[in-house]
């Protein structure tokens, strides 16, 4: 009767095992083509990362650029800034006040003199014009 039992027993084992080995192997089935399409889907992952690393890289590149504009434009400022200041210091000095006074006062007087000349020539001309016509 021990023996009759513990058959019973092995071949209920024996169906368990076939059972779980057979849902073993449609759990592979099934997840092989799953791990494909991950290994794919991972190979263009890796593809696009690669291509942001590059993107990555020559928006660094241009950005260097921009650094290197950017300082060159800060020193150009610096230099119009000190180029003013020492146009303000020179309008500011009072020698050159007298200076630019100076010119201003000879140029009114040239203008001055010279409009005297016209307004003499202008009568000499309508002067000789009457004479002609007389």
């Amino acid at each position: 009767m021990l023996v009759l039992v513990l058959s019973w027993l092995l071949l209920r084992l024996r169906r368990t095992v076939d059972s779980a080995t057979q849902a073993i192997r449609d759990l592979n089935d099934r997840t092989a083509p799953i791990l494909a399409k991950a290994d794919t889907s991972m190979d263009h992952l890796n593809a696009m990362l690669t291509q942001a690393e590059t993107s990555l890289e020559l928006v660094n590149l241009q950005l260097h650029k921009v650094d290197t504009i950017t300082a060159h434009a800060q020193n150009v400022t610096a230099n119009v800034s000190h180029l003013t200041s020492v146009v303000t210091s020179a309008a500011a000095n009072p020698l050159v006040k007298a200076a630019a006074f100076g010119y201003g006062v000879r140029r009114a007087a040239a203008r001055r003199a010279r409009q005297e000349e016209e307004r003499e020539a202008r009568e000499l001309v309508r002067a000789q014009r009457r004479r002609r016509g007389r």
